[in-house]
């Protein structure tokens, strides 16, 4: 059964489980999943499941409902994608994986959030956005120790390491000539490792091979690249 996992301040506050059909989300007490902030509107988005797929859809709410840190309508929802309502992450999971060891108010009215942090969200959001208009499709972008500030995801293999003839170059000692390749998969891309091993980390996470969503920061060596992807 697929799972939500909530989280607030990066700590988990609450999972849900579920077989039903559509989850709604909201401030209010009649929401399935209650999210107890005035930046978050009553009735703010729902989540609708069926046997191949789960859609979240934003019911028009004040401050805005963002995947993998995208302003979203409706989005299709794909394992691990990172729905950010408010000050709230909640982690979509096709599957449950519960662990062991997990940490686990009706107001008036909606607060428009004017938070650092929201502001930024949406300023990355809108940037993205022109970079994906302008390129036409998903695009890496050059974060530090990188030769590029911007590089289009044009082919179906992108070859990054040391040597002279990848597409990326990457910096740093031991770096093999090629270290990774980024492929065009269904409906994506995937960062996979082909030289020496701990070379390559995704969210600082080491990797042998990745599905790369939106935001994600790729480091390989002492180079650092951030995926945008060029969906709407």
């Amino acid at each position: 059964m697929p799972e939500i996992v909530v989280k607030y301040d990066d700590k988990v506050i609450e999972r849900i489980v579920t077989e039903k059909k559509r989850l709604s989300i909201g401030r209010t007490n009649e929401n399935d999943i209650v999210l107890e902030n005035r930046g978050v509107s009553r009735r703010h988005a729902m989540i609708e499941f069926n046997d191949n797929a789960a859609v979240v859809i934003d019911n028009e709410s004040l401050n805005g409902t963002f995947v993998n840190n995208r302003r979203i309508s409706e989005e299709v929802l794909r394992d691990s994608d990172v729905i950010t309502i408010g000050k709230y992450n909640l982690v979509y999971r096709s599957q449950s994986q519960q662990t062991a060891g997990d940490d686990l108010s009706t107001m008036d009215g909606t607060m428009v959030l004017n938070t650092k942090q929201q502001k930024q969200l949406i300023e990355n959001d809108r940037r993205e956005r022109q970079l994906v208009e302008r390129y036409g499709g998903s695009v890496i972008v050059g974060e530090s120790n990188a030769d590029f500030s911007e590089y289009r995801l044009d082919r179906d293999v992108i070859t990054i390491g040391r040597a002279k003839f990848v597409h990326i170059r990457a910096k740093g000692l031991f770096l093999s000539g090629i270290q990774a390749k980024i492929v065009r998969d269904t409906g994506g891309f995937i960062i996979v490792n082909l030289g020496r091993k701990g070379k390559v980390r995704v969210n600082g996470e080491t990797i042998d091979r990745a599905v790369l969503k939106n935001g994600d920061l790729i480091e390989v060596g002492k180079s650092t690249f951030k995926f945008i992807e060029g969906r709407a």
